[in-house]
């Protein structure tokens, strides 16, 4: 089966980016806004970096640091190392984490979904579906409810699953594109999801028993594929625009806010963190690096790791 690394490797269409940004800024709210800085060195990682997430001190992970089937652990300062390997063929892409801490990573290898114990490191399958074509991104829901797009690599196609907090699998959508990137609104009442090659961003309407409705097409872009997506506090979608070299701000209405150059040109995907939630992590391929920029506005995934609990 063709692997999302290999299929990414094989797209042609890029744009030439701005030349790298010094980063010699202090990390935080001293940064000008929308504009990136390198925040590890070219290589660090290999060019299946993916994931990115934070954990409530700060830290960004992404996988495949070093080597494949790793998952680094990034520093706000950018000093990066392995922070745990996975188990046999085990291959991570999206990560996510829940309000009491837990990794979830989408091992697109294992038909998988993996729950890592933060404090011991300790790994374990927190469900598994021999029907998944390749897990890829992952969202959670407020109430710890995990989405996972599913694409079909080699045939252009994809799926949709929840994942229930006691591990069971439900697939919720089929007959998709290259299903991609995924994320809950703010609200919990929408889904939105992205198909890489045909280029089309969706909203599902959640229902109240978690299945999903009203499918209706809330962008099309025309040009460059689309890779993994995060909502800020408002609902604004950021978007890595592999092949484009920038991470497209969308509005809930579908509309282009900004474009913000990520000094490559394949980001594969994002996460919110830094003092105030406001500082964007991107996982670029071209260079097997992270880029990191200032936002306006606080990530979802960060106001919630430090809102009640």
């Amino acid at each position: 089966m063709l692997t999302k690394r290999q299929f990414v490797q094989r797209l042609s269409a890029t744009l030439a980016v701005p030349a790298a940004f010094s980063g010699c800024a202090t990390p935080g709210s001293t940064e000008p806004l929308w504009t990136p800085r390198a925040l590890t060195q070219p290589g660090e990682f290999t060019p299946g970096i993916e994931g990115p997430a934070c954990d409530r001190d700060g830290n960004i992970y992404a996988v495949n640091f070093a080597k494949q089937q790793t998952i680094g652990k990034t520093r706000p300062d950018g000093r990066s190392e392995i922070f745990v390997t996975l188990p046999g063929t085990s291959t991570g892409n999206g990560i996510v984490f829940d309000r009491s801490g837990s990794m979830f990573i989408a091992d697109y290898v294992g038909h998988n979904v993996l729950r890592v114990d933060m404090r011991t490191k300790a790994i374990s399958v927190f469900a598994h579906n021999p029907q998944m074509n390749q897990p890829n991104d992952l969202a959670i829901a407020l109430d710890g409810t995990l989405y996972a797009s599913d694409p079909n690599w080699k045939d252009g196609t994809g799926q949709l699953w929840r994942i229930d907090r006691d591990g069971k699998t439900t697939r919720l959508a089929t007959g998709m594109g290259t299903t991609n990137g995924i994320d809950v609104s703010p609200d919990g009442k929408h889904l939105y999801v992205n198909e890489s090659v045909q280029r089309d961003l969706w909203v599902f309407d959640i229902a109240p028993d978690k299945s999903l409705a009203n499918k209706r097409l809330l962008r099309k872009f025309e040009d460059h594929g689309f890779d993994g997506h995060r909502c800020d506090a408002d609902g604004n979608l950021y978007i890595a625009r592999y092949g484009e070299g920038v991470v497209a701000v969308v509005s809930p209405k579908g509309e282009i806010i900004r474009k913000v150059p990520v000094l490559g040109a394949k980001p594969s995907n994002v996460c919110f963190g830094g003092p105030d939630g406001r500082t964007v992590y991107v996982t670029e391929v071209e260079h097997t690096r992270l880029v990191a920029f200032r936002t306006d506005r606080p990530g979802l995934a960060w106001k919630r790791w430090h809102g009640p609990r």
